[in-house]
């Protein structure tokens, strides 16, 4: 019997997560400047994930990583920061089913950007899958 991957699960549980990111935002944001909501949003995740860190005994001054890793870390922190203002901005605007999906984009992008930075070799089935992505958001992006 072969058992789930773990990082299946986890990647499962993100979607579940991000699903209710969408909506619960898309909520909370009617009415309210799409920055200021994402900054709202980001201090909660700062405290509660800060407070997760201390109470499960992994904090670590970051200053002491190696300098690449927290540059990389940065970048990646100002792309997520870049995602999160246009994510809302695009939920502030649009349906909720549909900015979503379209932001699910990504799946093809990190795909692609996988294969060029990080020398990764998806398979034919894993680029069906991949394909399916990007048509997919191309149907979404269609106006009727």
């Amino acid at each position: 019997m072969t058992s789930t991957p773990d990082w299946l699960i986890w990647a499962f549980l993100s979607a579940v997560f991000a699903a209710l990111t969408s909506v619960l935002a898309k909520v909370g944001i009617q009415g309210v400047d799409s920055d200021l909501a994402t900054l709202v949003r980001t201090f909660v995740i700062v405290l509660v994930l800060g407070a997760f860190v201390v109470a499960t005994a992994k904090w670590t001054n970051p200053l002491t990583l190696p300098r690449k890793t927290l540059l990389f870390l940065i970048l990646s922190g100002l792309a997520t920061c870049a995602s999160w203002v246009c994510y809302f901005r695009a939920l502030q605007i649009g349906e909720a089913s549909k900015v979503a999906p379209v932001d699910k984009l990504s799946v093809v992008l990190v795909a692609i950007f996988a294969v060029i930075f990080l020398g990764e070799r998806p398979s034919v089935k894993d680029w069906f899958g991949i394909s399916l992505v990007g048509l997919g958001t191309i149907i979404l992006a269609i106006k009727r």
